[in-house]
């Protein structure tokens, strides 16, 4: 074998392996690849190996099965009260089948645009500013039903639309800010006017417990002040009944008492008065003494 056809054969075993290597397709995780054969559908690859007849057999076109995001630009549209305003949409949505995506709709994306923005302007306008405002996700959940079940035929499903901006005219925005401001500025005064309320009631409240206080306090003392003094009477009257139960004991007649209370007097005698008033039982005893005593002279 000479040194030309020893070339051939390795320029010849070179290029049947580049052409194995270039038959040999690997299609990655949710990917598909759609193929043709001399120019018509032929099927879909899945992921994995897959081995092409070149010539016969081409790649048609390379297709993510991933969720997607379309951001749409912001869309005027008018209300059932003729109020104009700017509405931008999200849409999420995923290829589920190859083959219609590739030969459903021609820049499938452009169509879900358009009818994204003519769907969104029928439901907004059946429906009022108050609503349009306060009703996204009624309106995100009509969007989707309508618009998954137009690309249906397009191989692409809906999982999701969301309103991410709703614009009012700068007249309607500016009076809806005024509007909050006043709620505001009347939420703030309704809580002042509680905070006030409710500290006038805690003052009421501890002047009441004050009061109530000082009350029960004077009641005790007049109670304390009337125990004493009835404490003392009470010891008074003991003292004055023991006192008569010992006279009546040691058998004191009425002239012994009035001796005694002549002892008493001739203590008195002896003070600084000047005016003593005497009872007349003693007088009468004093006079006894004294007839007694010239008897016993004679």
């Amino acid at each position: 074998m000479d040194g030309g056809t020893l070339a051939f054969i390795i320029i010849l075993a070179i290029a049947l392996f580049i052409l194995f290597v270039s038959c040999v397709k690997i299609v990655p995780q949710a990917t598909t690849f759609v193929i043709e054969r001399f120019g018509a559908y032929k099927t879909t690859w899945e992921t994995g190996i897959h081995f092409m007849i070149p010539i016969v057999n081409k790649v048609a076109k390379r297709i993510s099965l991933k969720e997607k995001v379309a951001d749409f630009a912001p869309q005027a549209v008018i209300t059932k009260d003729n109020v104009t305003m700017q509405i931008d949409t999200v849409l999420f949505y995923q290829i589920v089948d190859s083959k219609l995506y590739a030969y459903g709709i021609e820049r499938p994306i452009v169509a879900i645009e358009n009818l994204t923005a003519t769907t969104l302007r029928n439901i907004i306008g059946d429906l009022e500013l108050d609503q349009t405002l306060t009703s996204r996700d009624i309106i995100n959940t009509k969007m989707r039903v309508i618009l998954d079940d137009a690309t249906d035929p397009w191989g692409i499903k809906v999982n999701r639309v969301e309103l991410k901006n709703i614009l009012p005219p700068r007249e309607i925005q500016n009076a809806m800010e005024k509007q909050m401001k006043a709620e505001r500025e009347k939420r703030e005064a309704v809580l002042i006017a509680e905070g006030q309320k409710e500290a006038a009631i805690r003052v009421a409240e501890g002047e009441k417990g004050s009061a109530i206080l000082r009350a029960e306090a004077k009641k005790e003392a007049s109670i304390r002040e009337a125990e004493g003094q009835a404490e003392a009477i009470l010891k008074v009257q003991e003292a004055t009944a023991r006192g008569l139960a010992m006279i009546k004991e040691v058998g004191a007649d009425q002239g012994l008492i009035a001796l005694r209370s002549l002892e008493c007097m001739e203590k008195v005698a002896n003070g600084q008065a000047t005016k003593i008033i005497i009872p007349s039982e003693i007088q009468g005893i004093a006079g006894l003494a004294t007839s007694i005593k010239e008897v016993i002279k004679e």
